[in-house]
């Protein structure tokens, strides 16, 4: 792991930049610093041409002509290579990507924890005598994943290769767009399905009904799988093509890094799912007799339903945003000069 490349990305070219704010850019990019390949052909450095996107970050590549040349290289937080400032532009743009998938996992860590508060007020029978217990619902994603995939894999993917011309089938910021989609349709199902349990809880007088100590719902479990059955369609295609995606975009020196980003978009969703709810049930505590859409410990009295509304909403606000960053985003160029569309 080269820690000096990412430094260097992170840190010096941004901080340069702005110590050459007052510079004005240069016409011609090729008036910018960049070190000559035969110099360094003992070394495996990697040489990327310059972009015309985020020319801000240009003006760290700006050299001040001096009087005296000195054979000492230049501080890199006084001046950089093209090649570090067009890694800088690549990370700073799959940046807004990144956030824009928080609001998927958060979504995600709700339906895992509300779901099994659900289960436990359900029915559980798989059988006769066999019981789904509620903490193990969230295998139900993962159950239709290993079924799914291979469909992808083998049906989805050659069909729309032969369609669009991708190798993938789809780019990689399409994948990563129809699992936010998804995402949003499978909590307006989630939604849906939380009014009919509390319809059949409130038709069978069982509204203050004490789960395990009291008997089920007279409804099933498996109606939970709805929405698991999309989200995990949308996990396919959001978590595998965003690691796709960083993957074939990030520098080269940050290829064995570039995974970070999708775990780290999943830790930051796990913890805003936090805040949001306390957020949600500070905003709804005046206008509710349980002091909050998801406060107290009875689920039958909440508004799990309109708190999922409010996530199926959200998540379709932050798709449009999505569609604006993706629209705008320019895939870096490839080896063999290609780059994608």
């Amino acid at each position: 792991m080269r820690f000096d490349l990412i430094i260097s990305l992170k840190s010096s070219v941004y901080v340069a930049a702005i110590r050459n704010r007052n510079l004005p850019l240069p016409e011609d990019p090729i008036e910018l610093y960049e070190i000559e390949q035969d110099k360094e052909a003992a070394e495996e450095i990697e040489f990327l041409p310059h972009r015309d996107t985020l020319r801000f970050l240009d003006r760290a590549a700006i050299q001040i002509k001096q009087g005296v040349q000195s054979e000492k290289p230049p501080s890199p937080w006084k001046l950089c290579r093209v090649t570090q400032v067009e890694n800088a532009k690549i990370v700073l743009g799959m940046t807004p990507i990144f956030c824009c998938t928080i609001i998927m996992t958060l979504c995600l860590a709700q339906l895992q924890t509300f779901s099994i508060q659900q289960g436990y007020t359900m029915d559980t029978t798989f059988t006769k005598h066999f019981h789904i217990p509620p903490a193990s619902l969230p295998i139900i994603p993962i159950s239709f994943l290993i079924i799914i995939m291979p469909i992808y894999d083998f049906i989805f993917v050659p069909v729309m290769r032969k369609i669009t011309g991708i190798p993938t089938g789809v780019t990689h910021l399409q994948r990563i767009g129809v699992g936010l989609v998804l995402s949003c349709i499978s909590m307006a199902v989630a939604s849906i399905i939380e009014v009919k349990r509390k319809r059949v809880a409130r038709d069978n007088n069982m509204l203050d009904a004490v789960p395990i100590l009291m008997p089920p719902l007279p409804i099933s479990t498996f109606w939970l799988s709805f929405q698991y059955f999309i989200f995990g369609i949308a996990d396919m295609f959001t978590y595998v093509g965003l690691l796709q995606f960083f993957y074939s975009e990030a520098p080269k020196g940050l290829k064995s890094t570039s995974t970070c980003f999708l775990w780290s978009s999943m830790a930051l969703g796990y913890f805003a799912s936090t805040i949001v709810v306390k957020c949600v049930n500070g905003a709804t505590k005046h206008i509710t007799s349980s002091g909050g859409w998801l406060a107290g410990n009875n689920i039958n009295r909440n508004h799990l339903n309109l708190f999922y509304l409010f996530l199926s909403i959200v998540s379709l606000i932050n798709f449009f945003i999505y569609l604006i960053v993706s629209m705008r985003y320019k895939y870096r160029s490839q080896p063999g000069g290609n780059s994608k569309k």
